[in-house]
């Protein structure tokens, strides 16, 4: 499985609703502002390369990792 985090500010709509589609499980961690939201996506790896060619054909930053990250991560990350 693969993990990618989205931030939630970069989805348009209709991008996260097909990305929400092929992903196994979407998940958002809320986060009180300053901060913002970011949507992690469990996705196969057979979905693996179709999931990137839609975040980069819409221009979407990403990161892909192959265990989930922790809630702590992703605030430590926006430090």
């Amino acid at each position: 499985m693969w993990y990618f985090q989205v931030n939630q500010e970069d989805l348009r709509r209709p991008i996260y609703q097909t990305l929400q589609k092929m992903a196994v499980l979407t998940e958002v961690e809320i986060f009180n502002e300053p901060y913002h939201n970011w949507c992690i996506f469990q996705v196969e790896r057979s979905q693996y390369v179709a999931f990137i060619e839609i975040l980069d054909s819409d221009g979407v930053a990403y990161q892909a990792t192959t265990d989930r990250p922790l809630r702590e991560e992703l605030l430590a990350g926006m430090r």
